[in-house]
C-alpha cells in the first residue's frame, strides 16, 4: 500500500460510527464481522484503508481518526476488534497513543501500520502494547489476512520486520534482560516462536506439544519476565531499552 496514492473509488460509502464490542453482525454478508478502526493522519490513505475494509466480507470499519488525540477520545466508545495505527501522527505519536489506549481497551488488538522499519520504532511499539507491525506498502489481501491473524491471536509482521525481531535474538554478544536468564530452554523456544508471530496451535505443532502445555509455558514466561503480553515478553527478552517497565502498560493477561 502506498499511503500517498488513494484508491479512486475510496470516496464511496460512509464509515459506521456506532459503538461496537469487537464482533458485530454484518447484514451484507451474514457473518460476524471483525470491526476495525483506523488512526491515520493522511486523509487519502485513511480513506483508502477504510474502503478496503468496507469492501471485504467479514470486516467492518467502525471509525476513522486523523490524530492520536481524537483516537484517544473516541476509540474507547467504538471498542473495535483491531486498530490500525500510524506512528507518525501530528501531536501525540501512534506509539504513545497505543500506550495510553491499551489499558482502556485490553481486548483490542493494535497493529502499527507505518513506513518506519528501524529497530527502535519496532520494539518501542511492541513495548507500548502493539500486537503487530506492518509496513504501509503491503497489498490489500495481505493486510486483511494480517487483521484476521491478529484477531485470532497471532502477531502479524511484515517479513523484513519479523526478520529484525528474530535477528535481535541472534546478535553476537547480545544478552536478554536479567529475568530472561531464568527461562528454561523450552520456555525460550516458545518465546522465540511467539516473536515470529506463531499462534499457540502453531507453536504446539512445531514443538510437538499440546496447546494447554503451550499455555502453561506462556504463563510461566509472563510470570518470570513480569509482563502481560507477548509483545512485552519479546521486547524484554531481547533486552530492549525501557522494556523493564513494560509490565505496567496494562496489556492482555496471560492465558488462563
Amino acid at each position: 500500500m502506498n499511503p500517498s496514492k488513494a484508491d479512486p473509488s475510496a470516496n464511496s460509502g460512509q464509515v459506521a460510527t456506532q459503538p461496537s464490542r469487537g464482533y458485530i453482525t454484518n447484514p451484507n454478508d451474514g457473518m460476524n464481522a471483525v470491526t476495525v478502526s483506523i488512526v491515520e493522519d493522511d486523509a487519502p490513505a485513511r480513506e483508502m484503508l477504510a474502503n478496503w475494509i468496507r469492501r471485504a466480507p467479514g470486516f467492518r470499519c467502525v471509525g476513522m481518526h486523523g490524530s492520536g488525540e481524537l483516537a484517544l477520545a473516541t476509540l474507547p466508545a467504538e471498542k473495535p476488534s483491531v486498530v490500525l495505527m500510524d506512528i507518525n501522527l501530528p501531536g501525540m505519536s501512534g506509539i504513545e497513543c497505543v500506550r495510553r489506549l491499551k489499558p482502556l481497551l485490553p481486548d483490542t488488538q493494535f497493529v502499527m501500520l507505518t513506513v518506519y522499519e528501524d529497530t527502535d520504532h519496532i520494539f518501542n511499539a511492541l513495548v507500548a502494547g502493539a500486537s503487530g507491525y506492518l509496513l504501509k506498502r503491503m497489498p490489500r489481501a495481505e493486510l486483511l489476512a494480517a487483521i484476521k491473524d491478529v484477531q485470532a491471536g497471532g502477531s502479524p509482521m511484515s517479513s523484513n520486520i519479523a526478520r529484525k525481531v528474530v535477528q535481535s535474538f541472534q546478535r553476537p554478544g547480545s544478552q536478554p534482560a536479567e529475568e530472561a536468564m531464568d527461562l528454561s530452554p523450552r520456555e525460550r523456544e516458545v518465546l522465540e516462536l511467539l516473536a515470529r508471530g506463531y499462534l499457540y496451535k502453531e507453536i504446539a505443532d512445531s514443538l510437538r506439544i499440546s496447546v494447554p502445555t503451550v499455555n502453561t509455558y506462556i504463563r510461566r514466561i509472563y510470570e518470570k519476565l513480569h509482563v502481560r503480553s507477548r509483545s512485552q515478553a519479546v521486547a524484554k527478552f531481547t533486552h530492549v531499552p525501557g522494556a523493564a517497565g513494560a509490565g505496567g502498560t496494562g496489556s492482555a493477561r496471560p492465558p488462563a
